[in-house]
């Protein structure tokens, strides 16, 4: 998911790749940790084949995630760690290092 880069400080920041497949949806967000949980201000674009993908520049660290997908919260559907939330679901986990 996250692109190879190295980091020489703690400042250091990543473009991490973000997909979920549904061809059927109308609206997929992205919130997480690194946006006060507003799936709103991660919007992803629909591809022709159904996927939808956003990249986002993160810092270096470990950020927990989710997918809003029109209106529901969803994990990501490759295998991911997951830790678990205070709603009792669970959230993944991207680590930028």
């Amino acid at each position: 998911m996250a692109k190879a880069t190295k980091c020489s400080t703690a400042t250091c920041s990543k473009t991490v790749d973000f997909k979920f497949h549904a061809p059927k949806a109308k609206k997929v967000g992205l919130g997480g940790s690194f946006n006060n949980w507003s799936a709103d201000k991660n919007p992803l674009k629909k591809g022709a084949s159904g996927t939808w993908t956003t990249s986002l520049k993160l810092p270096a660290g470990r950020h927990e995630y989710r997918y809003w997908v029109d209106g529901e919260w969803l994990n990501s559907q490759e295998p991911a760690e997951c830790v678990p939330n205070s709603f009792g679901s669970w959230n993944c986990i991207v680590d930028v290092r």
